[in-house]
């Protein structure tokens, strides 16, 4: 019987690779360079280097589970092909009007101007009819008017279209009519519908999710399908594609729902680094996921990531269930680059894997964030175990060059470039905890991936963070993610409705309907009935506001008790948001907005092993090198110890400086810190007493 699942994160620079060993518990980790020409490459040449790592065939493969971020570098990067949008007539201009919302606060708004719409005006077509707001025919579906608008997309070669009317998330069948129509007329249009990508309310939000979805499926489509074509050497492989709401779906369900990946990697790695630390005692955790091109920063409640659905790629609204992760393009390939007011800044341009930093040695002329540790000797002079070799000496020459146009010492230079990239992933940190009502000193810091770990005393300092978590295999930890995710899709039905006037059957029929297309879904993926779970919640606000909180709906019977429940929960969960709430005043009422299931389809998790502590651990870094490492620009060099991670069991205690290496990571131990193994080879990270913040 097939043993082996195996998970595959590709990221800007590397592709990671992990593979669980069902039968024994064993994990064996990898990398290869990531190939953006063909990311299939990198990653049929994952799948085998660890299988020769593991002494293992493809018959011996259970499952291939993959992180991709086909999805989000294309909304990143802008580039969206032509599309086309139907929606209702008389309102063609629904994308203009948007919201009014300045991201950065009133101060800007007279600098602030609406990013470009996804779809030109002139590629806009209405077509007659109208619904209510509860799904009544108020005007009929003009079928004529529909022909004649899928001819002229026909005729005009727009071949990628969204389909988003008035109050379809309460009744479908316009939108329906409408696909059926371009099926007809233009049968190679490929085509995404609101009522399917996400059926609750709020027009403008529904329309812009729903034309994200059409524009990353051609991609992400062409993507899947190559990668599937190339694992059928391996027999008939199960291939599942992680998604932004923390489960996976098999690929062939994936393409219909494109826009569910658009946060694939960075909520694996979520998921991975929440599963460690909880384990290893620490249920209140903020995770570091640093890359080539970008570090990923989200934050764990009780074990669990959080939710929500008000996410963005870039420019682009997606209302769609994701984890809340903020991205900011301080990876290892930021490059450091002077504003025309002469000062210096880093990212979020990125070098990448290709031609990648200075000392990569592929003819990058920009210093980055990986050229400033190498000049200060922070990381070693080769990546991967020696696997790739670095120019140390150009890296150098680099940061030279760039501290003269700033009149600084090349030691001074460096150190400022990574002084940069610590606040920009510091302010990250505090979006995800400060900006929600949360005190970022509460949290435990998980730093994993190949960068995440070099800065990761500095944040303690800037942030008062008291202890950092940096897991066994850092590199890998999106890719272990992967193997600890159960399938999951989530289905939504709005129903606004006053909580003192909710009927607690009508709710309880929604649940129901909800749960079916759920169930379904399972058994397409294959799980027995007695395999399914679901988690029910619900959408609440007081009557008057305009956003939403999402409170648990217990499982059974909903009855008007459960109803009261629900709302009482909401009220604690408003007040935890916003530090108040009106559960004892009666003139304020709740109102229901959105009913939603998920359906879970649960897999074997990987355990993650326990060590006995060994006794005298600590003097295992006796015998170790030592290399010149620049901790303070004023300082200068000190002689630093290099510890292989190997080379400290469960129990060692090491005093910085110190530099502990690793296959895939480097974690720079600055003065004034200790770092301990736990019994499951955890770093913890803690300030030595009365050292100075």
């Amino acid at each position: 019987m097939p043993r082996i699942r195996i998970g595959i994160d590709t990221g800007g620079t590397f592709t990671d690779v992990v593979a669980f060993d069902e039968e024994s518990g064993e994990l064996v980790t990898t990398k290869t360079p990531s190939t953006p020409s063909n990311p299939a490459d990198g990653f049929l040449e994952g799948i085998e280097r660890v299988l020769g790592l593991i002494g293992a065939t493809g018959a011996d493969v259970a499952a291939v589970s993959h992180g991709t971020t086909v999805a989000t570098n294309q909304l990143l990067e802008g580039k969206v092909d032509r599309l086309g949008f139907v929606t209702n007539t008389g309102y063609e201009a629904m994308l203009e009007i948007a919201r009014q919302s300045v991201p950065d606060g009133y101060g800007n708004s007279y600098f602030w101007v609406k990013p470009d719409r996804i779809v030109p005006r002139d590629l806009v077509k209405g077509v007659e009819g109208r619904l209510d707001v509860t799904g009544a025919e108020v005007r009929p579906f003009d079928e004529a008017g529909a022909r004649e608008v899928a001819r002229w997309f026909r005729d005009h070669d727009v071949n990628t279209l969204g389909i988003c009317f008035l109050h379809s998330y309460a009744n479908a069948d316009h939108e329906e009519r409408m696909r059926r129509v371009l099926a007809e007329e233009h049968p190679d249009c490929v085509v995404s519908v609101s009522s399917q990508v996400l059926r609750e309310y709020r027009e403008y939000e529904r329309a812009m999710t729903t034309l994200v979805d059409a524009a990353v499926k051609p991609r992400l489509s062409a993507y899947v399908t190559n990668i599937k074509s190339r694992l059928v050497s391996y027999g008939d492989l199960p291939f599942y594609v992680m998604k932004s709401n923390g489960g996976v779906l098999s690929a062939d369900e994936v393409v219909h729902q494109p826009i569910t990946t658009v946060l694939s990697g960075p909520a694996a790695g979520a998921l991975g680094a929440a599963m460690i630390a909880k384990v290893a005692g620490f249920d209140h955790v903020l995770t570091s996921d640093g890359g080539g091109t970008s570090t990923d920063v989200s934050v764990v409640v009780h074990g669990e990531p959080t939710l929500t659905t008000e996410g963005s790629v870039g420019a682009f609204p997606s209302k769609i269930p994701m984890i809340d992760v903020v991205t900011v393009g301080a990876g290892g390939g930021s490059i450091a680059w002077l504003s025309p007011e002469g000062t210096l800044k880093v990212g979020p341009q990125s070098a990448g894997a290709d031609p990648g930093p200075i000392c990569y040695g592929k003819g990058g002329r920009e210093v980055t964030i990986t050229d400033a540790h190498v000049f200060l000797g922070r990381i070693p002079p080769h990546l991967l175990g020696g696997e790739i070799p670095l120019d140390v000496d150009a890296a150098a020459t680099g940061v030279r060059a760039l501290a003269e146009e700033l009149g600084l010492t090349p030691e001074a230079c460096a150190a400022g470039v990574l002084e940069i990239s610590a606040w920009n992933q510091a302010n990250a940190l505090r979006q995800v905890t400060v900006k929600r009502g949360l005190d970022v000193r509460d949290f435990t810091l998980t730093t994993f991936g190949g960068s995440g770990s070099l800065l990761l005393c500095r944040l303690m300092d800037v942030l008062g963070i008291p202890t950092v978590l940096v897991p066994p295999n850092p590199g890998n930890v999106s890719a272990f993610g992967l193997l600890t995710v159960d399938v999951k899709n989530d289905y939504v039905q709005t129903h606004v409705a006053l909580a003192e006037q909710l009927e607690a059957a009508t709710v309880a029929a929604i649940y129901d309907d909800l749960a079916e297309q759920a169930a379904q879904a399972l058994t397409t993926e294959g799980f027995a009935p007695e395999q399914h779970q679901f988690v029910r919640t619900a959408d609440l606000r007081y009557f008057g506001q305009a956003f939403e909180v999402r409170v648990p709906v217990p499982d059974g019977v909903v009855d008007v008790a459960v109803l009261a429940d629900v709302a009482g929960a909401f009220h604690a969960a408003h007040r935890g948001l916003y530090g108040y709430d009106f559960s004892a005043d009666p003139t304020q009422q709740v109102e229901w907005v959105n009913l939603r299931v998920s359906g879970i389809g649960p897999i074997q998790r990987p355990e993650i092993a326990r060590h006995p502590v060994v006794e005298g651990g600590a003097e295992a870094r006796t015998s170790t090198a030592e290399r010149p490492v620049c901790f303070d620009a004023a300082a200068g060099y000190v002689a630093t110890p290099v510890v292989p991670r190997t080379a400290l069991p469960p129990g060692s205690v090491v005093a910085g400086p110190v530099i502990i290496e690793e296959f895939g990571s480097t974690v720079p131990i600055h003065p004034g810190f200790t770092a301990r193994v736990d019994e499951y080879l955890n770093i913890i990270v803690t300030r030595v007493e009365g050292a100075r913040a």
